[in-house]
């Protein structure tokens, strides 16, 4: 049986001013689309250049990645810095290598 990824993650802009939260089932790709997106106003990722990951979580079901994705955008900003310490207790941007 093929094994499925789905990614809940939360990126930001190089200053750490900005958080965004995204789901994706291609979390290498997504993040390059981010960032080729940097300063194009007609997203909310570009237009804050958030394309610098923080935190992802792997989740074997979609349905599951979309609930939590959901959960974690009605989070408060705090919230959010605790769940990312949770696994990058120094907030450094992460990198996803194959």
């Amino acid at each position: 049986m093929k094994q499925h990824n789905y990614f809940v993650y939360i990126i930001s802009n190089p200053g750490k001013t900005v958080l965004y939260t995204g789901v994706t089932n291609e979390l290498k790709v997504r993040l390059q689309q981010h960032k080729e997106n940097r300063g194009k106003p007609e997203t909310f990722a570009g237009r804050y250049y958030c394309y610098k990951l923080l935190y992802y979580e792997r989740h074997t079901h979609v349905q599951h990645a979309i609930e939590r994705e959901k959960e974690v955008k009605l989070m408060s900003r705090e919230e959010k810095e605790t769940l990312i310490k949770s696994i990058n207790p120094k907030k450094l941007f992460l990198k996803i290598v194959d």
